[in-house]
């Protein structure tokens, strides 16, 4: 099989008729064959794609078509097998859900930092710098000296700086995510909260890993994402790790040879957490994806 182009995209942009754009977006996406998620709201757009590199680009080019995408970037990846079982195109309140209102992070998110200017900010003692990530995805990944908030949802976030970043101390702080996404509304949600030093890295971890040698780079362990890849490395090639089905978390070597480890139902993170209906569900489910790999030996 062809290597697939994996594109994850996402722009902060009134949308007042995203309803609108549901229906022609997936029929777009369909007759490509291009398969992931595209999330739409009022602010915005926010979504991972993937299919052929023709087909992907015929997608884009359709978005792009939109005067307010116009200059709709993406960061493209590889990947073996398809990082997608379906094609889902949904509407939702935000793109990304941090449950602060009116926030406008296309006019008071913080300064970009690109990845090469990167390492030179956060080696500054004085930065502080923070992963906005949740707590399972900061587990197998991130960069040195960086602080964990433990949060489990992103709705946490704004809680855990209200707590933590006094804006009376005059701080500089430097915040990270996977894409850049997140780090879009949380540091909008700190300028609005009378920080003025605020810097988010451009492109998100996954740009720094594309673009910065191993050797010079300050990231350590590897990348969660969102699709069947579960996790990647520098160069965004593939990672170790494998996802629980029960819980969605990643999951490494040792997790798989517990005896709580079961594929597709659980794991040690969730073993305890699940009931016994829902370990039988799950193996259902797990069932029914092998007889399908059987069938299809390209289904994911």
């Amino acid at each position: 099989m062809k290597e697939l182009l994996v594109a994850t995209f996402y722009k902060f942009t009134r949308l007042e008729d995203h309803a609108a754009l549901q229906e022609p977006i997936r029929t777009c996406c369909e007759s490509h064959d291009v398969r992931g998620i595209v999330l739409l709201a009022r602010e915005g757009i926010n979504a991972t794609i993937a299919g052929s590199p023709g087909d992907v680009r015929g997608v884009m080019d359709h978005l792009r078509a939109d005067p307010r995408l116009s200059d709709l970037t993406c960061k493209e990846s590889w990947a073996a097998r398809p990082p997608f079982r379906k094609l889902r195109v949904r509407l939702k309140k935000e793109i990304v859900t941090m449950g602060v209102p009116d926030l406008d992070p296309a006019r008071e998110a913080g300064r970009y930092v690109k990845p090469e200017d990167w390492n030179e900010l956060i080696s500054d003692p004085d930065v502080i710098l923070v992963d906005t990530r949740n707590d399972y995805e900061v587990a197998i990944g991130t960069f040195d000296g960086a602080i964990n908030p433990g949060i489990t949802t992103f709705g946490e976030l704004p809680g855990w700086l209200e707590e933590r970043i006094d804006s009376a101390t005059r701080p500089r702080v430097a915040m990270f995510c996977t894409g850049g996404i997140r780090c879009e509304k949380s540091t909008a949600f700190l300028r609005r909260a009378g920080v003025e030093e605020v810097f988010h890295l451009e492109g998100g971890i996954l740009k720094y890993l594309e673009r910065i040698p191993e050797s010079e780079s300050r990231w350590e362990g590897e990348c969660f994402v969102f699709d069947e890849r579960v996790a990647v490395r520098h160069g965004l090639a593939s990672g170790s790790h494998e996802l629980c089905r029960g819980c969605r978390r990643p999951i490494d070597a040792g997790a798989m040879d517990s005896d709580l480890y079961r594929r597709g139902v659980s794991c040690p993170h969730c073993h305890e957490s699940t009931t016994k209906a829902q370990k039988d569900r799950f193996a259902e489910r797990q069932r029914q994806i092998d007889l399908a790999r059987d069938r299809d030996p390209s289904v994911s």
